[in-house]
């Protein structure tokens, strides 16, 4: 297990800054996922912790040893991509035996026929043998060992990709967007399997998604991450709940928060409003009621019935349209309905005119 420390690590292709002075401890041992859209720098990041990219500036440190002249081969970590990047032309056995061999075999020793004639291959292919055996029992692809990439799944090419990862007995797993080639059964399935792998080994993970159900429902600790710098770093209920700025607010959460201007809510100085810009508020915060008694008015322009939850969606005119999560007992709706909306005040959230979320003191402040 390993412990890193990202110090103020700046990334640039050209005139573009990918990364903008990025720092972040991960413990060890932990699952830690950097989650973001497209472009925010998350996958460079990755990249720089593997040794694959260089940093501009800034460090790295493993353990409390600096680790930023080192090659890929030297920092003790293990990387498992999108694509999985196995050799097609090798079976599963030889995939995952690959960085075993690179590491304990000599090059002559790797050689097809003079190699095979040295005698202590042998005895170092034994061992590599019984290690990848060992693995491939642990993720269940055992029988697999004989096959080439293309005769297997999805699924299984991800387990054989893990496989050879684990292979190394690393400190750290580095993994990029590993689950985005899977349709949306097998997605779900693989998660359960990537935490139940971090919890038997016990393994530093770092994880790189856009997916939100990925790192909510794997991680210890997220690290949001837009436009090449770390908004917030907290546990998933802690981001859901208390999102330090409005940004990570409309990340996180599925459906996303509703964010309204405070001049939208009626009497809003009279709820002590005075320095708020925005207002948010998640859909199980709110709750339909009859139109002509709610704190906002609406028309009901959607219904999505997702089985256990149903999102009602509320057009307010001029301040936008909100998403409502409607009671299991409530009183069935239909488009085109007038609708009042009543709003639990200990779950609103507040925001100034850069979104940065307000406490009590700050909200009242004039």
């Amino acid at each position: 297990m390993a412990s890193v420390s990202v110090n103020q690590i700046a990334k640039g292709y050209g005139e573009t800054a990918v990364l903008k002075g990025v720092s972040l401890d991960i413990r060890d041992g932990e699952f830690l996922t950097l989650i973001g859209p497209s472009g925010c720098g998350k996958s460079t990041m990755l990249r720089i912790l593997a040794g694959l990219e260089q940093q501009d500036s800034g460090s790295i440190e493993l353990d409390g040893e600096n680790i930023d002249g080192r090659r890929p081969a030297g920092r003790d970590v293990a990387m498992v991509f999108q694509s999985y990047a196995l050799y097609p032309h090798f079976t599963v056995f030889d995939n995952i035996a690959l960085p075993l061999r690179m590491q304990r075999l000599s090059r002559t020793q790797r050689l097809p026929v003079l190699g095979s004639l040295m005698p202590a291959r042998k005895s170092i292919e034994q061992v590599i043998a019984d290690e990848v055996n060992q693995v491939a029992k642990m993720l269940n692809i055992d029988h697999l060992l004989q096959r080439k990439p293309g005769q297997l799944s999805g699924g299984q090419r991800q387990r054989v990709a893990l496989g050879r990862a684990m292979v190394r007995h690393p400190k750290i797993f580095l993994m990029d967007e590993p689950l985005s080639n899977l349709d949306a059964r097998l997605r779900v399935q693989m998660r359960a399997e990537i935490v139940a792998l971090h919890r038997r080994l016990g393994v530093t993970f770092v994880y790189v998604t856009h997916d939100q159900a990925e790192a909510m429902t794997m991680s210890d600790r997220v690290a949001v991450m837009v436009g090449g710098d770390i908004l917030q770093i907290a546990a998933p209920e802690e981001l859901y709940r208390n999102p330090a700025e409005i940004r990570v607010a409309e990340l996180i959460g599925s459906p996303k928060i509703n964010i309204l201007a405070a001049d939208a809510m009626p009497g809003a100085p009279r709820y002590g409003f005075a320095a708020v810009h925005r207002i948010g508020f998640r859909p199980e915060a709110a709750s339909v009621v009859a139109s002509g008694t709610g704190m906002l008015e609406g028309v009901v322009s959607n219904i999505e019935n997702f089985g256990a939850d149903i999102f009602i969606h509320v057009a307010l005119g001029q301040a936008g349209t909100i998403i409502v999560r409607r009671d299991p007992h409530a009183p069935r709706l239909s488009p085109g309905n007038a609708v009042g909306i009543m709003l639990d005040v200990r779950q609103m959230l507040f925001f100034d005119t850069d979104g940065k979320r307000l406490t009590k003191e700050e909200r009242i402040a004039v």
